[in-house]
C-alpha cells in the first residue's frame, strides 16, 4: 500500500509538472513520443509483412520438398554457373522415387508452361499459367469451388481434362457454369471439370487463380516434359508424424542412389523447403528491426536526456521540500523513489502517446487502404517496457542526487 500511495502522489507531482511547465514537457516528451512510434511502427509493419509473407509459403506446404534444379537463394555468392549444368529432374527419377517410397505420403512430376493464353468461344484470358502434374492433389492443399479432382484412371491415360482457376473462369465464364464446357489452349480442347476457390493475390505471387491444371500425360502431346524451359520438379510430402528434416535426409539418400553419384561427388539436385524461405525472411526482417531499433533508438536517447533535464530542474526546485521531507524522518530511498517514480511516469505518458499514434494509423491503414497492420499484445507491452526502461535510466541520476541531499543544506537553498 505504501508503494501504491507513493505512485499515486508522485503520478500526481508529474502530472502538475506537465501542467506548470508544458513547452518544456511537451518538448522533452516529443522525443519519447517520437522513438516509440518509430520502433513500434517498425516491429509492426515487420510483423505485417512476415504475417503476409508466411502465408504465402504456407501454401507451399511445411511438409513438402520440391527437388529441383536450382536450389533457393541468391545473393552475390550464388554460384548459378555450377547449378546451371546440372540436369533438370526426370521423369525417371520421379518413377523411381515411387518405388521407393517409405517416408512420403504424397510425391508427384510436375511442370509449368507459362504465359499462355485460354480461349471459350469468343472470350478469352491472357498470361495464365499451365501446371501438369501427376499428383497435384497428393502434395498440395487446395479448395475447389466447384466440380471435382481428376481420377487416377483419368490421370493415367492423359484425359483431355482441366481444372481452372478463380480468374479464369471469372474471364470466360461471366453467367455460365463452367463445369461441363469445352475451352482451347495451346490448340487442343480441354473439358472443365473443376474450378479452384479464389485465394486472392499474395505478396509472392503464389496462387492459383490464373493457374490451369491438366494432366501431365496429357501435356506430353503439348510439349518436352523433360525441357529445361517448363522447370520440372519432383514435388514430395512427408508423412506428418516424421520431421521433414528426415524426409530430406531420405530423400537426399535415395536421390544419389538414382544418380549413381559416389561419396565424393557433390549433389546434383537441390532439395528445396519452406524454411529456407522462412530462414531468409527471418535474417532479412531481422536487419529491419534492427534499423528500427537503431533510428528510433537516438529520438528516445534525446528525450531521455530531455527527461533527465526536467527531473534535475524538478529536483532544483524541491530541494527545500525535500529537506522537509528528510527532516521528518523521510528514508534516501523514498525521495529516491518519489524522483523515479516521476521519470517513469513522464516517459510513460511519452510511450502512450506514441503507442496511441500508432494504434490510430494502423487502424487507418485498415480501414482506407484495406490492408490489416499487424499491432499485437507484444508489441504493446515492448514499447511500454521501454518507456519504463528510459525512465529509470534518465531518472535513475536526478533521484540519486536528491536521495543524498543533506537535509539542512537543503532547508536552508529556499
Amino acid at each position: 500500500m505504501l508503494y501504491l500511495k507513493l505512485f499515486t502522489e508522485n503520478l500526481i507531482f508529474a502530472l502538475d509538472a506537465l501542467r506548470q511547465n508544458r513547452t518544456r514537457t511537451f518538448l522533452s516528451l516529443l522525443g519519447i513520443t517520437i522513438g516509440i512510434f518509430t520502433i513500434i511502427s517498425v516491429f509492426a509493419a515487420v510483423d505485417t509483412f512476415r504475417a503476409n509473407l508466411q502465408t504465402s509459403v504456407d501454401k507451399l506446404g511445411s511438409k513438402t520438398i520440391y527437388i529441383q534444379k536450382w536450389p533457393w537463394g541468391g545473393g552475390s555468392d550464388y554460384p548459378w554457373w555450377k547449378y546451371f549444368q546440372r540436369p533438370v529432374p526426370s521423369y525417371r527419377d520421379y518413377k523411381m522415387l515411387t518405388e521407393r517410397n517409405t517416408s512420403f505420403t504424397g510425391i508427384s512430376f510436375d511442370i509449368q508452361i507459362s504465359n499462355r493464353t485460354v480461349k471459350y468461344l469468343n472470350n478469352s484470358v491472357e498470361g495464365i499459367s499451365i501446371l501438369a502434374s501427376t499428383g497435384y492433389n497428393k502434395t498440395q492443399n487446395f479448395e475447389l469451388s466447384q466440380g471435382r479432382y481428376f481420377t487416377d484412371n483419368e490421370v493415367n491415360a492423359g484425359s483431355g481434362l482441366c481444372i481452372l482457376g478463380a480468374d479464369i473462369a471469372d474471364g470466360l465464364f461471366a453467367k455460365i457454369n463452367p463445369i461441363g464446357t469445352t475451352i482451347k489452349v495451346m490448340g487442343r480442347n480441354l473439358k472443365v471439370i473443376g474450378v479452384f476457390a479464389k485465394e486472392g493475390e499474395d505478396m509472392l505471387d503464389i496462387t492459383s487463380d490464373k493457374m490451369l491444371l491438366m494432366p501431365l500425360n496429357f501435356a506430353k502431346n503439348l510439349v518436352d516434359i523433360q525441357s529445361d524451359r517448363y522447370d520440372p520438379q519432383i514435388t514430395v510430402r512427408g508423412k506428418e508424424k516424421v520431421a521433414v528434416d528426415d524426409v530430406e535426409s531420405e530423400l537426399r539418400g535415395i536421390m544419389r542412389s538414382i544418380k549413381r553419384l559416389s561419396p565424393a561427388v557433390e549433389d546434383n539436385f537441390a532439395l528445396n523447403k519452406t524454411t529456407i524461405i522462412s530462414a531468409q525472411l527471418d535474417q532479412l526482417f531481422g536487419i529491419v528491426d534492427i534499423a528500427g531499433i537503431v533510428i528510433g533508438g537516438f529520438s528516445i536517447l534525446v528525450g531521455g536526456f530531455g527527461i533527465a533535464n526536467i527531473m534535475f530542474v524538478s529536483v532544483k526546485e524541491r530541494t527545500n521540500i525535500i529537506g522537509i521531507q528528510k527532516s521528518l524522518g523521510a528514508k534516501n530511498y523514498f525521495i529516491l523513489w518519489q524522483f523515479l517514480f516521476e521519470a517513469i511516469a513522464l516517459c510513460l505518458i511519452g510511450g502512450l502517446l506514441g503507442l496511441t499514434v500508432v494504434y490510430f494509423l494502423t487502424t487507418a491503414a485498415t480501414y482506407i487502404f484495406d490492408f490489416k497492420i499487424v499491432l499485437d499484445i507484444a508489441n504493446v507491452l515492448r514499447g511500454i517496457a521501454i518507456s519504463v526502461v528510459i525512465g529509470v535510466i534518465s531518472g535513475f541520476w536526478p533521484a540519486f542526487s536528491a536521495s543524498r541531499l543533506d537535509p539542512v543544506e537543503a532547508i536552508r537553498s529556499k
